[in-house]
């Protein structure tokens, strides 16, 4: 992660659509493409129950469209460098209807990570709540966790590996409702395979913070967490 943070307030509207919960899968289908901003496309699609009433809702990961953003590599190989964004439909009354749309979040799948190859997003539900993985590889991963709360998806949880290769050096996990840390760190400087690693344990209490809200993250790479659990003077 980068070690900068920005949260801005998004002014692209929702889309006013709706799809009905009763149609078939096809017909489904095809009227969440509704969902999509125009200029945008389709890039991801998941399901789970996110609002609590059993029934599926949808969480589609969009990808923009500008010619602007196509670039040439040294070979003449045309990359698309276009960000990537959220929309998230919840059921409700017999249909479903976009409660978040936040739709330029998200790097591009193809952005330059430079010496290392860039993260790869992984979204998923668990538990109810909505978890945005990035996953690197022999690097390890940091994962957020948002649960659907105040008119919003506000940031609940926050976990990390630091890695290299199969040994874990280093792991963080962050309650932001309970205000709780947990860091455990592998004080075996000889690890060389998985199992190897002998763990310290340390809890840290956080200060009183302002809930992160899903819809007001600009990009997710300019999230700063130490920035988020530092103390206020």
């Amino acid at each position: 992660m980068k070690t900068s943070f920005a949260i801005l307030l998004l002014t692209i509207p929702l889309t006013a659509c709706s799809v009905e919960t009763g149609r078939s899968n096809t017909t489904q289908e095809n009227l969440i493409t509704r969902f999509i901003p125009n200029n945008y496309v389709l890039a991801e699609k998941v399901e789970g129950d996110l609002n609590g009433d059993k029934i599926k809702d949808y969480i589609l990961i969009i990808k923009a469209t500008k010619n602007s953003a196509i670039v040439r590599s040294d070979s003449g190989k045309a990359i698309d460098r276009n960000r990537r964004g959220i929309v998230i439909a919840l059921s409700g009354n017999g249909k479903h209807q976009v409660t978040l749309e936040n739709a330029d979040c998200f790097s591009s799948e193809n952005e330059d990570g430079g010496v290392y190859y860039p993260p790869e997003l992984f979204i998923e539900t668990k538990n109810g709540n909505l978890r945005i993985n990035f996953l690197h590889g022999r690097y390890g991963f940091w994962s957020y966790t948002f649960r659907l709360q105040n008119s919003d998806f506000e940031l609940i949880g926050f976990d990390s590996s630091e890695n290299r290769g199969p040994v874990v050096l280093r792991t963080t996990s962050i309650n932001f409702s309970t205000k709780k840390m947990q860091i455990k760190e592998n004080t075996n400087q000889k690890s060389e395979e998985e199992g190897d690693e002998k763990f310290k344990t340390t809890w840290k209490n956080l200060p009183p913070m302002k809930m992160v809200k899903l819809s007001k993250i600009s990009d997710f790479e300019m999230l700063d967490v130490e920035y988020l659990i530092r103390p206020t003077k």
